[in-house]
């Protein structure tokens, strides 16, 4: 039964061609996973407003969308495996939730599930420049610098949030310097310059999965310090705790939101009744292009990083 197992995994992923491993393939899903494992807490609880009493109530509940991101992923990341051959982790966009929480939900006042449809639509739209050909073509015409320009935005962006969640830096609420330095005291930012310190330590040393090894020893030193705070120190759901359970149903309530009936009206297409045609369009134009840019840059950094592109930054 291995043997075979070991053959279809050969066959399929193409491990020794691509000069890895069944270890180093099991070891690189683990880090993989444990390095987007904050995409699990940190999108629902941007879509919820998590931490925002005065925002409470207008997006998705908190539980709900941490179901329905975890069964996304999953599925996203399986197929892409499974048909595309590629190891990559398939997750929402965490620039994206911001835009949709803030943009859609505050500042345009549609609901949750009315901007989850604009979501739908742009996501449709991408789909048809995909199976046209209409994307890659795109892609082809864009230089390769400017490619990885988009991929290093993307991390710093990505950064900045890591900064945020870990308590380096803060929201200011001022619109002309929206970020000031975080509290250095508080647990978060410990842990944080912990974390970073024993991973960089790691990897000086060259200690094969440092960054695994990294997050494992910082997240339990996140947990016992929150303890020792009597559960304080972190202020979004599920983060730095033990869990009262390890197996629990999900709730997938929210995965079909697009299609609930919000007021009477199919919440796919509330956008337009709200905002008018031209205004829904634009909208729904706009995060396609984020959408779009967002995609390519990731893909394109991750692929030349594993060695999967060629030099204009192509997939076989």
């Amino acid at each position: 039964m291995r043997d075979a197992s070991l053959s279809w995994a050969e066959r399929t992923f193409r491990i020794s061609e691509r000069g890895s491993s069944v270890r180093t393939e099991i070891l690189a899903g683990l880090t993989t996973f444990m390095v987007g494992a904050y995409i699990i807490f940190v999108n629902p609880a941007i879509l919820s407003f998590s931490g925002i009493p005065e925002l409470q109530g207008l997006g998705p509940a908190f539980a709900p969308t941490l179901a329905v991101t975890c069964l996304i992923t999953a599925l996203l990341t399986l197929a892409y495996g499974l048909w595309a051959n590629y190891p990559f982790l398939i997750a929402p966009g965490m620039g994206l939730n911001a835009v949709v929480a803030f943009q859609l939900i505050v500042s345009a006042g549609l609901t949750w599930q009315e901007a989850m449809g604009v979501i739908f639509l742009e996501g449709l739209a991408i789909l048809i420049l995909v199976l046209t050909g209409f994307r890659s073509a795109i892609m082809q015409a864009i230089p390769m610098h400017l490619k990885k320009a988009i991929g290093v935005g993307i991390g710093l962006f990505i950064l900045i949030i890591g900064m945020v969640n870990g308590g380096i830096i803060r929201m200011s609420g001022i619109p002309t310097a929206p970020l000031t330095l975080g509290d250095y005291t508080s647990i978060p930012a410990l842990v944080t310059f912990i974390g970073i310190a024993l991973t960089v330590g790691l990897f000086v040393r060259k200690v094969r999965g440092a960054l695994l090894l990294g997050i494992l020893l910082t997240t339990l030193a996140a947990i016992a310090l929150n303890a020792l705070s009597n559960w304080t120190a972190y202020t979004l759901p599920g983060v730095a705790v033990v869990p009262a359970q390890i197996i629990n149903l999900p709730d997938f309530s929210n995965l079909f939101a697009p299609f609930a009936d919000v007021n009477g009206q199919l919440a796919l297409f509330g956008l337009f009744a709200k905002l008018g045609l031209l205004a829904a369009v634009l909208t729904i134009f706009s995060i396609m292009l984020s959408d779009f840019f967002d995609t390519m840059g990731t893909i394109v950094g991750i692929g030349e990083q594993a060695g999967f592109v060629n030099a204009q930054g192509e997939y076989p």
